[in-house]
């Protein structure tokens, strides 16, 4: 039963990556009116910071998951 919301939360983690990889592609950075109605606009750290800072923080903590993960399938070595 653990393993379906760890499962789900993958997914939407795995969601919010490939967003902020794509969303730099999807709008025209160079022209403001692509992207003045979004969320986070008009400017463009804004939109940028609403829509890749979630795929950001889903990276890093894919990451420290993985990190932690080694660690405890290392074995201990005792002195």
């Amino acid at each position: 039963m653990r393993k379906l919301p760890l499962f789900l939360v993958g997914v939407l983690g795995a969601y919010l990556v490939l967003r902020a990889i794509a969303e730099p592609f999807v709008i025209d950075v160079f022209d403001p009116a692509t992207y003045r109605d979004d969320w986070g606009g008009p400017g463009l750290a804004g939109v940028l910071a609403v829509h890749c800072g979630p795929g950001v923080l889903a990276a890093v903590g894919f990451w420290w998951a993985r990190r932690r993960s080694r660690r405890r399938s290392e074995p201990q070595v005792q002195a």
